[in-house]
């Protein structure tokens, strides 16, 4: 293993002039709520919006002068992408990008805007590294992997650093885990400054690459399903982060698409942090009461903050749905003046809000004088949902 705590410190030599040096903010909500403080490292806040551009220009300041006349390609969900493109661009050597094809248009964009040349190819990361691969061979140009390199995983390591900079009397860190390279980088500045801290890598349940690569003990591919988390979804990690991860880090837990979309919408409205899916996953295992708080002092690093806009709405909307402040429900009415009036009542009368109705008699099952109406409701929370439907029921009205 090449990946040292000195390689990692004169990695933040190298770039400490050419990153932002993110806060690390406490959240007084989760500690009311879990019996411990609980922080985040925000990485949203860093140049292009994620950890990764730490690794990227590491990796590029350590390329040869013959390198940088091949010019660099490499493969990536979209936020290596961005960091390599801007390092790339800085120096005037010309960069290469192989993006999945579902690939958020902002990341997409963004890379171009960087400088980069962006080739789309595939639906996950995986097949962009493979499509990498083949103009790297084509091209001869160097191939920068956004995980798997020593260079790379010291420069994510450099979070670690700062951590403990910071809060030096942290118990516990949390960290997403896509290929491995920040989980690996973190545990190892960490790990090898206090070994007492728990250093625990949290990855999306449909991508657990991870997981199952520490329970066959080798580097192996999972079938991994869409995730909103798309930063993190990697159907194989890297062999370099894998031994790291052995090494340093006491364990691994998975978060659903629910736990995710929950942390996202409680990063948003509560602490004002708006997180991208893999960036919102460390907090989406506290949510779930999948880390013990209590007592100790946590970190949670916010990797990254370049979620798609258009899959915001989505998101949140889920998320609400999930925690019953909205709530979508059928009712049948008599067709004639004034009942939807008396129906609208009931909700206004128990605090509900309308968000959404419509009407419609083209129901084969409905009687000649009824009509179904659709309603969206919001509510407080699910007990308060709960409450307004029962008095929809007890005022006659049957729910479907």
């Amino acid at each position: 293993m090449t990946v040292t705590l000195e390689r990692i410190k004169k990695a933040k030599e190298t770039i400490e002039n050419s990153i932002k040096r993110t806060p690390l903010i406490e959240c007084p909500t989760l500690e009311e709520e879990f019996g411990g403080k609980v922080f985040f490292k925000l990485e949203n806040l860093q140049k292009t919006g994620s950890f990764k551009v730490r690794g990227a220009l590491n990796r590029i300041a350590n390329l040869t002068e013959e390198e940088k006349k091949r010019g660099v390609i490499a493969s990536s969900a979209g936020n290596h992408a961005q960091g390599i493109a801007l390092g790339a661009t800085a120096q005037g050597i010309k960069a290469t990008i192989v993006m999945p094809e579902t690939a958020p248009i902002a990341k997409v964009a963004a890379t171009k805007g960087y400088g980069g040349q962006v080739v789309l190819h595939g639906s996950v990361y995986d097949d962009a590294f493979a499509k990498a691969c083949e103009i790297q061979k084509e091209t001869g140009a160097v191939f920068l992997h956004p995980f798997d390199d020593d260079d790379v995983i010291a420069g994510q390591g450099t979070i670690g650093l700062e951590i403990l900079e910071d809060a030096n009397d942290i118990d516990t860190v949390l960290v997403p885990i896509g290929g491995g390279g920040i989980l690996a980088g973190i545990a190892t500045a960490v790990k090898s400054l206090n070994p007492n801290i728990r250093v625990i890598g949290v990855e999306s349940e449909n991508a657990a690459s991870m997981t199952e690569a520490l329970k066959k003990g080798e580097c192996c591919e999972v079938c991994a399903q869409p995730t909103i988390a798309d930063g993190i979804a990697v159907k194989k990690v890297g062999c370099k982060t894998l031994e790291l991860v052995k090494k340093y880090v006491d364990e691994v837990v998975t978060v659903s698409e629910a736990e995710i979309a929950e942390a996202i919408l409680f990063l948003m409205e509560k602490s004002k942090v708006v997180a991208e899916g893999a960036g919102a996953t460390p907090l989406a295992a506290i949510l779930a009461g999948k880390i013990d708080c209590k007592n100790k002092k946590t970190c949670a690093v916010v990797s990254g903050g370049n979620i798609d806009i258009n899959l915001v709405e989505r998101v949140l909307n889920r998320a609400l749905i999930n925690k019953g402040r909205r709530y979508q429900f059928k009712v049948k009415v008599h067709d004639r003046f004034g009942e939807i009036e008396k129906l609208l009542g009931l909700l206004t009368a128990n605090r509900a809000n309308v968000l959404h109705i419509t009407q419609s008699m083209y129901n084969g099952d409905l009687g000649i004088t009824m009509q179904e109406v659709t309603l969206v409701m919001e509510c407080s929370d699910i007990q308060h949902r709960d409450r307004v439907l029962e008095k929809i029921r007890e005022a006659g009205y049957e729910i479907k």
